[in-house]
């Protein structure tokens, strides 16, 4: 089987993507990448501040620019934001190319990691409901990613121990 491309972390914001892609990307000796980080530095500007200043619509065109340009380099580890994976020429790109994981915890400890963060957006002055309601949209979207890494009850080395495992048995 034809090794497929990068790696590609995608799932909801405070899932854990950075800290994951990072370590893996440590261990793998691969470059590590985060595509809202990559905003931030392309543009001077914290992700939040996109937000308040151009709105969302400019900000997901950002994101889907970043986002293929970085999947244009070879081996490396890239986080998604939480909502790039939504964008259709973002999810064809990953899904056609590349060995996507969706980092999957479950809704309450998401919300408690999301809940009231001034660097997410999309859950500033968001209630309990409409957290849950955007878990709830972006999963079903997210569940289309090659494979789907059940975080719940898993330390940080037995989540990058599954994913290695997968990624190896692929190359092969």
């Amino acid at each position: 089987m034809e090794s497929k491309g990068n790696i590609v972390f995608l799932g909801m914001m405070g899932s854990g993507k950075t800290t994951i892609g990072k370590l893996l990307s440590k261990k793998q000796n691969l470059n590590f990448f985060d595509t809202d980080e990559q905003i931030e530095k392309n543009t001077g500007m914290r992700i939040s501040k996109i937000f308040e200043k151009e709105g969302e619509k400019y900000f997901r065109e950002l994101e889907e620019k970043t986002t293929l340009n970085l999947l244009k380099k070879k081996g490396i580890v890239l986080a998604l934001g939480g909502g790039a994976f939504i964008n259709k020429n973002i999810r064809k790109e990953v899904l056609e190319n590349h060995i996507s994981f969706w980092l999957k915890l479950n809704n309450k400890v998401l919300i408690q990691r999301i809940k009231n963060s001034v660097k997410r957006p999309m859950a500033i002055n968001s209630t309990k409901e409409e957290l849950l309601d955007l878990i709830k949209k972006r999963s079903n979207i997210y569940s289309k990613a090659l494979y789907k890494i059940d975080c719940d009850n898993l330390t940080k080395s037995e989540i990058i121990n599954k994913i290695i495992k997968i990624y190896e048995d692929n190359k092969s």
